[in-house]
């Protein structure tokens, strides 16, 4: 071998060993406009330590220094009362593949604060998907690094409900009322939340009058509710909110739109959330399908179990005979689609 050729090699090793000893960074930007921090997972130089969260311990490189990975931000909306921890297995999917992952807090419906979930918090969270970006352009750290002409959006949950408004979806917080006057029985968790449930006892009949009775004192706005973010190239909804969508708003969608469905899912019941969609929108790609998965099997770690009590539990526990071992192929399949679409 030539001494060129020696010398060319010697950099091509150092720089896979240094890749392969890379890290998946962390940092918390502040929030525009008043918003909540953002979460930031990235690639970067420093080593992996454990870091605890809560009540996670993760490996992670707090606050390394970044390094160059492909060049595109994909943004995570997280679900009602959600936290960036149990979106951490995607995300670090997503650093490996060379993005960077920004997770905004949604005002008043986080882990910190759940005070207002529903379509209070839905209205809000399309913007704050935007500042999130923008807050990530205005980081010296990540601006150098990153093209933000084509951008990836994922959410989950109440996030879902947020990515199909992205992707050119409208909805009206009186169409969920209407969803909920029509299926208060068969979709009651959507309507009502982690509050109560139907149990099929004498106390039933009270507790869907008394749901129907707040929500249509608190939802009989018809204004439609849409948002759009021209940056944002390809988008994946993970079991979405979505029965309060006019479904042909999202027959053609302006740009790639993927689902991932649970069939087991007890508090968006499919046939009125994501099968809608996918039965509207002949264009979107499915994912992920998952027959025997519950609402919470996106949930990457998930929740520990001192966490999940009462409805929680019983709403976002995986169902018996999920098996969480096909998480990293449906994170892998995840990657892939935005792989796809905003790269190069």
């Amino acid at each position: 071998m030539s001494l060129p050729l020696r010398s060319t090699a010697a950099t091509l090793c150092i720089a896979l060993a240094g890749l392969a000893h890379a890290g998946v960074g962390l940092t918390e930007l502040p929030g525009l406009q008043g918003d909540g921090p953002v979460t930031v997972y990235y690639p970067s130089s420093a080593q992996d330590k454990p870091v605890p969260r809560g009540r996670f311990t993760l490996q992670l490189a707090v606050q390394g220094a970044p390094v160059r990975g492909n060049g595109r931000l994909v943004v995570i909306s997280h679900g009602s009362g959600g936290a960036p921890w149990v979106h951490a297995d995607l995300a670090r999917t997503l650093v490996e593949a060379g993005f960077v992952v920004a997770m905004p807090e949604h005002l008043r419906d986080n882990y910190k604060d759940p005070s207002v979930p529903g379509p209070e918090s839905w209205k809000l969270r399309p913007a704050e998907v935007s500042r999130a970006i923008d807050a990530v352009a205005q980081d010296a750290r990540f601006a150098a690094l990153l093209l933000l002409d084509k951008v990836g959006m994922y959410g989950m949950s109440a996030g879902g409900h947020t990515a199909l408004s992205l992707a050119g979806g409208r909805w009206s917080p009186s169409r969920f009322k209407q969803h909920c006057e029509a299926n208060i029985a068969d979709d009651f968790s959507t309507c009502v939340g982690l509050i109560t449930q139907l149990r099929g006892n004498f106390l039933d009949g009270l507790k869907k009058s008394v749901a129907l009775g707040v929500i249509r004192q608190r939802f009989d706005d018809p204004a439609w509710y849409t948002h759009t973010d021209p940056r944002i190239k390809a988008i994946v909804a993970g079991v979405p909110a979505a029965a309060d969508f006019d479904a042909q708003s999202l027959a053609a969608p302006p740009v790639p739109l993927g689902i991932i469905t649970a069939g087991q899912d007890r508090w968006l019941v499919p046939r009125f959330h994501s099968s809608a969609i996918l039965a509207a929108c002949t264009a979107c790609e499915r994912i992920a399908d998952m027959p025997t998965a519950g609402h919470g099997a996106l949930l990457s770690p998930p929740p520990p179990v001192e966490v999940l009590s009462g409805i929680a539990a019983e709403l976002l526990g995986d169902p018996p005979g999920f098996d969480r071992a096909i998480l990293p192929e449906v994170d892998r399949k995840i990657t892939a689609f935005f792989r796809k679409y905003l790269l190069p």
